[in-house]
C-alpha cells in the first residue's frame, strides 16, 4: 500500500489527539486537525444539560484575549432558543448535524437568529455530538462566517467517526463537576423561566402564562412556524394562534421581536 505525504501527515495528527485525550490539549489538537482540510473560524466544546444552562469544557480564545460577551449571554439564557440546544433532547442521538438538520422553518426569520447568530456565529454552525444520558450531551461546535458546502460537509460526515470516538473516549477525563454558579448541574430551568414569564405578566397586571403558553412562546423565539409548532404539540393550528394571542395580551407586546427582547 502507498502513501502520500499528505496522509502520512493526517495519521501522524491524529496521534497527536490521541496522545492528548486525557491532557487540557486535547480539543485544541482535535480541532487543528480538522481546521487543516475544513474552514471554519470559531469553536467550542460544551456539555448540554437538560433544562440548565451548558458547561463549557474548552473554547477558542478571541484574537485580542477579551471575553465574548455575547457567548455570555448565550450560557446565561439565549441557549434556551438554539437548535442543537433543542434538537439534543429531543433526537437523543449521538451524531453529526449541521445547521439544516435541525433548525426550524422558520429559524432564520426569528430575532435569535437576527440579533444573535448571525453577530456571533455568522453563516453556519455544525455540531458533533455525544449522548451521556438522558440529562447530558457533550457537544463541539463549529461555526464558520460562511456557509459550509458540499464537499466540507462531506468531509464532516466523513470524519464523524473517530471524531466521535475520541470524544467519546475524552469523556471519562472531562471534570464536568456543578455548574459555573455552583449549583447542582441538572436544574430547574422550567421553573426559572415560569417564574420570570409569571413576574413579567404580572407586572402587566395580567394573569399568569400557562405552562404551555410558555412552551408555545419558546417554540416561537424558536423559530417554529405556527403550523410546526401544532403538528409538535399535536394540537390544532388554531389552538395555536390562541396560545399567542393570551401571550400577547398577558405580556402587553405586539411583536416577536418585543417578545425576544422581554426574554433577552
Amino acid at each position: 500500500m502507498e502513501f502520500e505525504w499528505r496522509d502520512l501527515a493526517f495519521h501522524r495528527e491524529i496521534g497527536s489527539v490521541i496522545d492528548a485525550i486525557d491532557s487540557p490539549h486535547f480539543w485544541a489538537r482535535l480541532t487543528r486537525v480538522l481546521e487543516r482540510h475544513i474552514g471554519f473560524d470559531s469553536w467550542v466544546a460544551l456539555r448540554f444539560c437538560r433544562d440548565a444552562p451548558p458547561l463549557v469544557c474548552a473554547e477558542q480564545a478571541l484574537p485580542d484575549g477579551k471575553i465574548d460577551l455575547m457567548f455570555r449571554d448565550y450560557l446565561a439564557a439565549v441557549y434556551q432558543l438554539d437548535p442543537f440546544y433543542l434538537a439534543a433532547f429531543e433526537q437523543p442521538v449521538s451524531g453529526f448535524y449541521s445547521l439544516a438538520d435541525v433548525a426550524p422553518d422558520n429559524f432564520r426569520m426569528t430575532e435569535y437568529y437576527q440579533r444573535y447568530f448571525k453577530k456571533n456565529i455568522v453563516g453556519d454552525e455544525v455540531h458533533f455530538n455525544v449522548v451521556i444520558d438522558a440529562n447530558y450531551t457533550m457537544g463541539l461546535s463549529l461555526g464558520s462566517m460562511k456557509r459550509y458546502d458540499e464537499r466540507e460537509i462531506t468531509l464532516l460526515t466523513l470524519f464523524s467517526p473517530w471524531v466521535l470516538a475520541l470524544m467519546q473516549q475524552r469523556l471519562r477525563h472531562e471534570n464536568f463537576g456543578t455548574r459555573q454558579d455552583g449549583s447542582d448541574s441538572v436544574g430547574d430551568g422550567d421553573s426559572d423561566l415560569t417564574d420570570r414569564f409569571g413576574l413579567l405578566a404580572e407586572k402587566k397586571g395580567r394573569g399568569a402564562l400557562t405552562a404551555r403558553e410558555i412552551e408555545v412562546a419558546m417554540l416561537t423565539l424558536s423559530g417554529f412556524s405556527s403550523r410546526a409548532i401544532a403538528e409538535k404539540l399535536s394540537i390544532s393550528f388554531e389552538t395555536v394562534r390562541a396560545h399567542k394571542k393570551h401571550i400577547y395580551v398577558k405580556l402587553d407586546v405586539s411583536s416577536q421581536s418585543e417578545l425576544f427582547a422581554m426574554f433577552y
